[in-house]
């Protein structure tokens, strides 16, 4: 179970930089070459995909048996997984490449080969992490045992784009989708206190001298059609125990309902972003890939409430039972999620800020909620108090704080006022020596250094060098994070505890940020 969901998450944040590398970070779009329909088709496939996996991740979810099969071949082990790792990592860098060596006129004039390198890269990623999960011979075997719920997904969630085609129409046919979307933005605008500004006839809408035009390509009409295609797959997997009645004539309309106003909410906060924050951010925010994006992520909200809602079972679920009950406990999640949620939150405030340091607070929540999430496990750690833990901590945190050179305060914390500066100065303490060392430990020390060590030298060896590298890459200072990861994979390896490692970087995090809270110097931290 660990094993896939780690892939399941790894994924997604792989998704969210894709997108954010060629939604955020570029403006390059198809009509600007003459690969046009090229351009488009690859885009198509990076859809279908993104669906596939939406609807994938669907039948994991809802389909016990599914999910215990495919972990149980995924778990007995391939002996080429780690020649398809390669093949997954060359592929994202294969896409990756292109935007991070070339400039935004190099792609239009190398567009053939810039394309092709998506193309590539796509599949090799695709193929590498699926073979990486699980040998072919598994993944057949796999659909075989399950074609009668695996064949009907694939086929609704290849169709969802022309779905989405189709219903997109009404939103140049039926004014009153125009009027419904346009005038909710402009109501929470305005009750937020702006001047809103309105014109229909050019599908405009805007605020602050920022406007922009809202065609049916990002209109976010697409999740109307999200919503109802994993409706049908959720119908298709429960319609033993569905009432489908119900279902359809009930629910189905009021989640077309929240997938609108969820699309209101998301319109009026890119004119925010860009009134207040970053006009090419909100302007990247509403392309077509990063709305398929959103929208999967809230057709998915929108089914995980609906698997709760009374009156819609035949057969009532046993009181007290509850469907995530079982992963709450689960030791292995426990060390993967948290440390997830602290990535795809700093992800998230490094993309829609260019002070994310102010909006750390975020980061905060992400990770206490995670934690909290998982409390059962984390706290079964806990031990006694290891006095040379403690002592190691001492010595990387004074190492740290003695070769720091010194930098200049963050300028955005200036324009806090004395409440809200005390306020960031609490959570970036609490963030800084509490949550980070207890979630980088739990998966650096506690869930990758015991995957890859089985008690022999050189894998030992390996395990140190990858948890070393991988905690390193995370730091502004990599030299002084490398040596402070050796120092906590060795009290990992005194006691074999992984709460040591917890009170080790504790201790040093907690020195660094009294010298950050004395000096001003939140850079060291």
């Amino acid at each position: 179970m660990s094993r896939l969901i780690f892939f399941q998450f790894a994924l997604l944040i792989e998704a969210i930089v894709i997108v954010a590398l060629y939604q955020v970070f570029s403006d390059f779009e198809c009509r600007q070459t003459d690969l046009f329909l090229l351009c488009r088709g690859i885009r198509l496939g990076m859809v279908m995909g993104l669906c596939l996996a939406a609807g994938f991740a669907l039948l994991l979810f809802f389909q016990p048996a599914l999910r215990s099969d495919l972990v149980e071949r995924a778990s007995t082990g391939n002996v080429a997984s780690r020649r398809w790792a390669v093949v997954h990592v060359a592929g994202l860098a294969l896409i990756a490449a292109p935007t991070m060596a070339l400039s935004q006129g190099q792609l239009v004039e190398f567009a053939l080969l810039f394309l092709s390198a998506l193309a590539v890269g796509g599949l090799a990623a695709l193929i590498g992490a699926a073979l990486w999960l699980m040998s072919a011979s598994g993944w057949r075997d796999l659909f075989k045992e399950h074609a009668h719920l695996l064949l009907p997904t694939m086929a609704i969630a290849l169709f969802i784009p022309t779905l989405a085609w189709a219903i997109s129409l009404a939103w140049n046919w039926f004014e009153i989708l125009q009027l419904a979307t346009f005038y909710s933005v402009a109501i929470m605008l305005a009750i937020l206190g702006n001047d809103v500004f309105v014109n229909l006839d050019l599908e405009t809408i805007g605020i602050v001298e920022f406007y922009v035009e809202v065609a049916e390509s990002c209109s976010g009409i697409e999740g109307l059609a999200l919503t109802t295609a994993f409706m049908a797959i959720y119908a298709l997997m429960m319609k033993d125990d569905l009432r489908i009645g119900r279902f359809w004539l009930l629910v189905w309309p009021a989640a077309l309902v929240f997938s609108f106003i969820l699309n209101v909410v998301r319109i009026s906060v890119l004119i925010l972003i860009g009134a207040f924050v970053s006009p090419e951010l909100a302007v990247n925010g509403f392309h077509s890939f990063a709305g398929w994006l959103s929208f999967t992520l809230l057709a998915l909200l929108i089914l995980t409430i609906v698997n709760v809602l009374p009156g819609l079972s035949k057969t009532p679920k046993a009181a007290g039972a509850t469907a995530i009950a079982p992963l709450t406990e689960d030791k292995a999640a426990a060390f993967i999620v948290p440390f997830l949620a602290f990535m795809l939150s700093g992800l998230f405030v490094h993309t829609c800020s260019q002070t994310p340091e102010v909006w750390y607070g975020i980061q905060v929540a992400a990770m206490t909620m995670a934690l909290w999430f998982f409390r059962k496990p984390v706290l079964a750690l806990a031990r006694d108090l290891d006095l040379v833990a403690v002592g190691a901590g001492v010595a990387v945190g004074i190492g740290w704080i003695v070769t720091a050179k010194p930098a200049a305060p963050y300028a955005s914390l200036a324009e806090f006022g004395a409440l809200a500066l005390t306020l960031w100065i609490v959570l970036r303490v609490i963030g800084t020596a509490i949550l980070v060392p207890v979630v980088e430990e739990l998966f650096f020390r506690g869930y990758l250094f015991s995957l890859i060590d089985d008690g022999s030298h050189l894998r030992r060896a390996l395990a140190i060098t990858v948890t070393t590298v991988g905690f390193a890459a995370l730091h502004s200072r990599p030299l002084a994070a490398a040596l402070a990861g050796v120092i906590f994979a060795l009290v990992l390896l005194r006691r074999g505890r992984v709460f040591d490692a917890i009170i080790a970087h504790a201790v040093a995090n907690a020195l660094i940020a009294a010298a950050a809270l004395i000096t001003g110097q939140w850079s060291l931290i």
